[in-house]
């Protein structure tokens, strides 16, 4: 019996192993931008990647800049892109004909991963294909910006969540997304209710406004992160937090976002999700000379 269980093990490592061989996820850093420790995009996705080169039958590739100098032979076989960068109109996927790039990849089932200040596209070029490609994204004179203490006290039944705890850490967590005609394929993943004192700004494109200020006075859960699944099979991600870099440090924080890179590029993610160890020197390396 010992014996034919562990075939059986051994047999499912090697079906987990070669389903996820291969598997070659696509990092796009923009360039430097904030301050010292803020919007840290190249360091963000370098630390992203080491962690997952543990990960059996999975590649990973850092362009740093906004996009590569080759996008042909970057984005070759990729299995899923993340997106880690300003937004709005420097955003680096909405310069040129970067878009139909991008879409081609998502039309071959090709994952989309963004990144805190990359899920706001521009109401005139990107929107359409955020909400396509990702079910949701940061729209202007809607969506806001503030910084809070979010409160993460539950967390839904999704691969995404495996051996993710319940934690609360400071950042400048957006929300009132916009997202698809009826949450249609959308699956909340970060939620939290809001403090009034987000709303301590001003009236902004992104600061506040009549909507969101009802929202937050009616105390209504709150969409920071979220999964999506395309009806032609492809798998979005977006991720409201990390303007700090630092809050990589933190476990469940880092390890959601890992486990939802392999699930964009339809990798298993494990029962704990995947396994990292970050130290603070390696939390201080690469980061931009600001």
């Amino acid at each position: 019996m010992k014996r034919v269980l562990s075939c059986l093990l051994l047999n499912t490592l090697l079906v987990t192993a070669a389903f996820a061989a291969n598997k070659k996820i696509v990092f796009i850093a923009g360039t430097p931008s904030h301050g010292p420790g803020e919007h840290e995009h190249r360091a963000d996705c370098l630390l992203l990647k080491a962690c997952l080169d543990h990960v059996p039958g999975v590649t990973s590739a850092v362009y740093s800049n906004g996009w590569p100098a080759d996008p042909s032979a970057a984005f070759k076989n990729a299995a899923t892109i993340v997106v880690d960068s300003d937004g709005g109109s420097g955003h680096p996927l909405l310069q040129d004909h970067r878009l139909q790039v991008i879409g081609k990849l998502m039309k071959k089932g090709v994952g989309f991963v963004c990144i805190h200040y990359a899920v706001e596209p521009t109401p005139e070029k990107g929107e359409k294909e955020f909400l396509d490609w990702m079910g949701g994204c940061f729209e202007i004179n809607r969506s806001v910006n503030p910084m809070w203490t979010a409160d993460f006290k539950t967390l839904p039944d999704h691969p995404i969540t495996r051996g993710v705890k319940p934690f609360k850490i400071y950042d400048e967590w957006y929300f009132y997304m916009r997202f698809r005609h009826g949450m249609q394929g959308v699956t909340p993943i970060l939620s939290a209710v809001a403090p009034e004192s987000t709303m301590s700004r001003p009236d902004g494109p992104h600061e506040g406004n009549p909507a969101v200020r009802a929202s937050v006075k009616r105390g209504d859960t709150q969409i920071m992160a979220w999964a999506y699944e395309r009806p032609d099979g492809g798998r979005g991600f977006g991720f409201t937090g990390a303007h700090y870099h630092k809050n990589f440090g933190n476990p469940n924080f880092r390890k959601l976002v890992l486990n939802a890179i392999l699930w964009t590029a339809k990798v298993p993610v494990p029962p704990n999700g995947v396994q990292s160890r970050v130290t603070p020197e390696e939390l201080s390396a690469n980061l931009d000379p600001k």
